[in-house]
């Protein structure tokens, strides 16, 4: 065990022996460190929280009460191999948030960014790879092998299909069940999620250049309202919008290999 010694740990708190706790750490009553759990600098673990499994926690993350991190993957293939969750600076994790290591079949590690805020009893299932500034409201779901791209929110009791991919800043609007890879900075919506536009919102509050917003939306119109098969469709995008780096990220996501097929607005 590696405590730092400006780390605050409470006498109920239960830590294992090869634990790594950095410095300015502060464990708060009967939470539950297992022995190959590493805790960042500065990190907060306000009470009640377990974490197990082969879990690295970065610098200045909060964990609330009863979030369980780095419990073995909810896959019936797992059969105790070592693998890992990763998880990076800045994070909010409020209560009841379960995220589950990875799997050997799935690369073996769980990853997730900075700055993420994830909302009372989400869940993050095995393989998953969760860009920065994410957002997750209560209650949002992954299954395992879903990939989450920067800045993208995901509404409250949405379900996001193992496999899937959600682009960069992409919004999936509270209740939607997703089954198909989002493009970037698209809106959906829908019981069965449907692509509803792009998420310009979302674009504003990031502070992207109306001009490369405006390109953007015409680019999303060719690609979605022309004639011809997508892929016709988006190498005639890549000629007449191939300046304009919002829409070389859509391309880029869409001619990229994947399990699953595109939401689409129909």
């Amino acid at each position: 065990m590696t405590i730092d010694p400006s780390a605050a740990i409470h006498p109920t708190a239960i830590i294992g022996e090869g634990a790594v706790i950095g410095s300015e750490v502060s464990i708060g009553a009967y939470c539950v460190i297992g022995s190959d759990v590493t805790v960042g600098a500065g990190s907060v673990l306000k009470n009640h929280v377990s974490i197990d499994g082969h879990t690295v926690i970065g610098a200045g993350n909060t964990v609330y009460p009863f979030a369980s991190l780095g419990q073995p993957p909810q896959d019936l293939k797992y059969a105790g191999e070592r693998t890992l969750l990763q998880i990076g600076d800045n994070n909010v994790i409020r209560e009841y948030v379960t995220m589950n290591p990875g799997t050997s079949g799935g690369g073996g590690v769980t990853s997730v960014g900075d700055g993420c805020l994830f909302m009372n009893h989400v869940h993050i299932g095995h393989d998953c790879r969760i860009g920065n500034g994410v957002i997750f409201a209560n209650v949002a779901t992954l299954g395992g092998h879903v990939v989450i791209g920067d800045g993208a929110v995901i509404g409250g009791l949405a379900a996001v299909h193992q496999h899937c991919r959600i682009g960069t800043g992409a919004m999936i609007g509270g209740l939607a069940g997703v089954a198909a890879d989002v493009i970037p900075f698209g809106t959906v919506l829908g019981e069965r999620a449907k692509l509803m536009g792009l998420n310009l919102v979302g674009l504003k509050r990031r502070g992207i250049d109306k001009a490369q917003i405006h390109g953007l939306r015409g680019a999303f119109t060719a690609l979605f309202e022309g004639d011809g098969t997508l892929t016709e469709r988006a190498e005639a995008v890549a000629l007449s919008h191939g300046d304009n780096p919002l829409v070389l990220e859509l391309l880029s996501f869409i001619n990229e290999a994947s399990h699953r097929n595109f939401v689409t607005p129909n």
